[in-house]
C-alpha cells in the first residue's frame, strides 16, 4: 500500500466555479468577482479588518513586513524552528535583521522567554509561527510587545480555523499571514492571504497600493479617482481569479475539511497513545488554550538514529512520513549569520527526532491501521 503524506480534499465546486469565470468571459486576473468573494469570506468568518489574496503564504509575510515601514538596522525575532519563508520575508527587505529564537519544548512554537532574552534596541517586531495549526502562547506574547512597543505579526500558515482561546489564529497580532499551498489544509495549489487587524486606513490604504504594483488602482475600480498612477514602491501580490474560485470552494467547506482532519488526527492519537505511556513515543502537546486544526500528527523519537530508522522502514513500506525542519539557525545561511548549532538545543533536538505522519480529510481507518502498524513493527524490530 502507498500513502502519500497529503491529499487535498476536492469539493466539488471547484471546477464549476472555474467554469463560470470561463462562460462569462470574465476577467481572470486579480481581484476579479471570485477575489472579492474570497475577501469578504474571510473578513466575515475570521473577523479580521482586512482580508487580501496574495499569491502564496511566503508572499503574505514578506508583504506584512513591509508594511511595518521599518528601517534598515531593525531586527525581528523569528523561531529558528520554521520554514525559510518566515526568515525570508525578514530578509528581503535588505537592511533588516533576523534575531532567531529557541522553541518552547511542549508545544513546537516561539518561547516567550527567549523572545525577552532577544530583545535589543534595534528590535521592532516578532514574527510567531503557530507550528502545527496550535497556537503559541499568545497572551504573553502580546504582554512583551505592548511592554516594548513591537509589532507582532502571525505566521499562520499552517493554522486556518485554528483558535487562541475563542480567536482564530491570524487576527490576534497586528498582521496574520495565511498559506493555501497544496500541502495546507485549505488549498488553492498555491496562495496565500493578508489579515490586517487594525482599522488604521493609511495602512490599509498603503497595502492597497503595494500589493497593486505600487499605484492606487483599487481606489480607481473603487471609483475614488479618475485615474490611477505609480504612488509608492509595491509589487504583483495579486492570485489569479481561476485560483481564488478554485479556492472559494474549498472555503465553503472549510468547517467539514477540518472536522474530517479531526477525527483522523483522534484516531492516530487513540492508537499510538499506549507507545506513549510506554515511554517508546512522545505524541503532540495540545495546550488548553488552544483549539487546533489537526494540521499535523507529529511523533517524536528518543533519538536521531531511532527516528531514522523508523523513517527508513515507513519508506519502504510505501509510507510518506517526511521530518522537518533542519532549524534556520543552524542551516547554511544561518551560519553565514553567525549562529552555530548549539545556540539552540530545543530546536535541535526536535529537528533531529521528529516524523510527520500521514494526514489528510479522507484517510481511511484502513490506511490509519497500515501506518499505525507498521509505526509499531518498525520499533519493535529497532536495535
Amino acid at each position: 500500500m502507498k500513502i502519500s503524506n497529503f491529499k487535498p480534499y476536492i469539493t466539488g465546486k471547484e471546477i464549476e466555479y472555474i467554469k463560470d469565470i470561463i462562460d462569462k468571459g470574465s476577467d481572470m486576473s486579480g481581484d476579479g468577482p471570485y477575489t472579492k468573494k474570497v475577501h469578504s469570506f474571510l473578513e466575515k468568518k475570521y473577523k479580521t479588518n482586512k482580508a487580501l489574496l496574495t499569491t502564496s503564504g511566503t508572499t503574505a509575510l514578506e508583504f506584512a513586513v513591509r508594511l511595518l515601514n521599518l528601517k534598515p538596522g531593525s531586527e525581528i525575532i523569528v523561531p529558528s524552528f520554521t520554514f525559510s519563508s518566515t526568515a525570508n520575508a525578514v530578509l528581503v527587505s535588505f537592511g533588516l535583521k533576523v534575531i532567531f529564537a529557541d522553541i518552547d519544548k511542549n508545544t513546537l512554537n516561539i518561547d516567550p522567554v527567549e523572545i525577552e532574552n532577544k530583545i535589543t534596541d534595534k528590535t521592532r517586531a516578532i514574527i510567531v509561527v503557530h507550528y502545527a495549526g496550535v497556537a503559541c502562547d499568545m497572551d504573553k506574547i502580546m504582554a512583551i510587545a505592548k511592554k516594548n512597543e513591537l509589532k507582532v505579526i502571525e505566521d499562520a500558515a499552517q493554522a486556518i480555523e485554528a483558535k487562541y482561546k475563542d480567536k482564530y489564529l491570524g487576527t490576534i497580532g497586528d498582521f496574520g499571514c495565511i498559506s493555501f499551498h497544496d500541502t495546507k489544509n485549505i488549498t488553492s495549489g498555491e496562495g496565500g492571504a493578508l489579515f490586517i487587524n487594525t482599522d488604521d486606513e493609511v495602512i490599509i490604504e498603503r497595502a492597497e497600493i503595494i500589493r497593486e504594483k505600487g499605484t492606487n488602482r483599487t481606489k480607481f475600480f473603487r471609483g475614488e479617482v479618475d485615474k490611477y498612477t505609480w504612488v509608492d514602491i509595491g509589487s504583483s501580490y495579486l492570485p489569479s481569479d481561476i485560483l481564488a474560485a478554485f479556492l472559494l470552494a474549498q472555503l465553503e467547506q472549510v468547517e467539514k475539511i477540518t472536522a474530517l482532519r479531526l477525527k483522523v488526527y483522534d484516531r492516530y492519537k487513540e492508537r499510538l497513545l499506549h507507545l506513549e505511556k510506554a515511554g517508546r513515543i512522545k505524541l503532540p502537546t495540545i495546550p488548553e488554550y488552544a483549539s487546533h486544526n489537526a494540521h499535523i500528527f507529529y511523533v517524536l523519537f528518543k533519538t536521531e538514529t531511532e527516528r531514522d530508522y523508523v523513517l527508513n522502514y515507513l519508506r519502504e513500506k510505501g509510507i510518506s512520513a517526511p521530518f522537518h525542519y533542519v532549524p534556520l539557525h543552524s542551516s547554511p545561511i544561518g551560519k553565514r549569520l553567525g549562529y552555530k548549532s548549539e545556540d539552540m538545543p530545543v530546536s535541535e533536538n526536535f529537528s533531529r527526532s521528529l516524523i510527520r505522519l500521514p494526514m489528510f480529510a479522507e484517510m481511511s481507518k484502513v490506511e490509519i491501521r497500515y501506518v499505525v502498524t507498521n509505526l509499531e513493527e518498525a520499533l519493535n524490530t529497532y536495535e
